[in-house]
């Protein structure tokens, strides 16, 4: 199956504890036997609405395809995390796939 997860990230960490957390759900998938196909960073946006007291959240992206087991890790992992402050994983089909083939040359 084929997964896309986005975290939200708090604003108040440093740039390079954003690239660790970041790293540390990329290194998660692969070690868990996930193919990671496209990850990327939107860097930081405003919110819609305060979350946990942010207005402000730092964005990342990852398009995977993996064991439907491991997403309930997964979510479990990122709800357990005090620097993630969102989180959404939802299913993708290929069409969703096709359109960053088309929108993004250098995705897969």
């Amino acid at each position: 199956m084929k997964y896309e997860t986005v975290l939200i990230i708090t604003p108040i960490l440093s740039s390079e504890k954003i690239k660790f957390t970041t790293l540390e759900y990329i290194n998660y998938l692969i070690i868990n036997k996930a193919n990671l196909m496209f990850e990327e960073h939107w860097g930081v946006k405003k919110l819609a609405y305060p979350i946990k007291k942010n207005l402000y959240g730092c964005y990342h992206i990852f398009y995977y395809s993996a064991n439907p087991k491991l997403i309930y890790n997964l979510d479990l992992k990122l709800k357990r995390d005090e620097k993630i402050i969102r989180f959404l994983t939802v299913k993708i089909d290929n069409e969703a796939l096709s359109y960053y083939k088309f929108s993004k040359k250098d995705v897969f």
